[in-house]
């Protein structure tokens, strides 16, 4: 599969942030499905001892409608969430975009509402000093 044109990015911020770069794409075959996650991490957490896992699908939102990569990126997201529940449990799964994808999308009223609604978890990336400006988990609030 084609990398997004933001995929470099994002993993350098995850890396500039402390994470180690597991999967580069991260292969899920489920079902009958053979599918790819753009990133897997893990960062270990000194005061507690144990890794913390995270598996990234980054999303450019370059196409012709912000609305229509919305719902790519929501299925997406569904899709990937089960597989890893499956196959995965304790990684958790966020979208990675930059910061005018959230403002221009994530952050309006409807698309905050699919979000809460499904359970969709975010990692914002600033392109300019590449790193990580936000993560929001939608079972706990904003770090």
């Amino acid at each position: 599969m084609a990398k997004d044109l933001i995929h470099q990015l994002v993993k350098s911020a995850l890396i500039n942030d402390g994470w180690a770069i597991t999967h580069d794409p991260y292969p899920i075959k489920l079902g009958g499905f053979d599918m790819e996650i753009d990133l897997g991490a893990e960062t270990i957490l000194a005061a507690e001892r144990n890794s913390q896992k995270v598996a990234i699908e980054v999303k450019t939102f370059a196409g012709l409608s912000k609305v229509y990569d919305f719902h790519l990126a929501v299925g997406q997201f569904v899709d990937y969430r089960v597989a890893l529940k499956i196959k995965d449990p304790e990684r958790i799964l966020y979208v990675g975009i930059t910061e005018d994808v959230y403002e221009e999308v994530f952050a309006l009223p409807f698309a905050q509402l699919v979000c809460e609604e499904i359970g969709i978890n975010i990692l914002v990336v600033n392109p300019v000093n590449q790193s990580i400006t936000k993560w929001i988990n939608s079972q706990t609030t904003e770090r």
